[in-house]
Parts: structure tokens; sequence; C-alpha cells
């Protein structure tokens, strides 16, 4: 099994900045495809930024030029670094990863908790 640690989250600013941090520990055989998920209450869970083992990445339309997504291969961690926040980046942010757990045949999807931003004076 992997498990997936989010830590980053709180209250801030409009304009202001939140770095989110996600770790994935346990039986880990591969790590592909690390990625962040956000929801706001009401609505459906949107896509926030991905980055593969290649290093490519892809945004949402509605944070490009503010949110830059990062990992760190040898520590098994996907950052999410958020720069210029509005208040409709508010929501529940959650880390996904694709990853094959040792002995598993193939790889699945991994969810964390979820950790909660909010934007606002």
């Amino acid at each position: 099994q992997v498990q997936l640690v989010e830590s980053g989250g709180g209250l801030v600013q409009p304009g202001g900045s939140l770095r989110l941090s996600c770790t994935a520990s346990g039986s880990i055989l591969s790590l592909n495809t690390m990625a962040w998920y956000r929801q706001a209450p009401g609505k459906q869970r949107e896509l926030v930024a991905a980055v593969t083992t290649g290093g490519s990445r892809n945004y949402a339309d509605s944070v490009k030029g503010r949110f830059t997504i990062s990992r760190d291969a040898a520590k098994n961690t996907v950052n999410l670094q958020m720069n210029s926040l509005k208040p409709e980046d508010t929501a529940d942010y959650y880390c996904n990863v694709l990853a094959r757990a040792q002995g598993a045949i193939f790889p699945k999807n991994y969810w964390g908790q979820g950790t909660q931003v909010t934007v606002s004076s």
C-alpha cells in the first residue's frame, strides 16, 4: 500500500502565497504521474496541476502563471507553489498519485486526505 501525507494548507489573504506538499510513503515499486486536484463546496473536483516522470507539466487555465507544480523523485514528494491567490482558489486540495506498490500487478491511483485552502480578507 501507498500512503500520501499532505501539508501546507491554511488561511491566506488575496494576493498571498501558500505552498502545498505531498509525500508518498510505503511499499512503493514505482511512482508515475503526481497531481493536485481541488474541490470547492457544491462543485465538482477538478484537476489543478500534474507532473509526469518525464517532467512534463500541465495546469488548469485558471491557475496558469500563478501556480507551479514540482516533484522531488528522491523524496517521493510533489509540491504546489501557489502565488497571487484569489478567493476563487478556496477549496479542499487533494494530492493524487499514480503508483504501483510492491507486490502489486497493476498501478493504481492513490488519494490524500485533503488539505483546506481558504483565501479571504
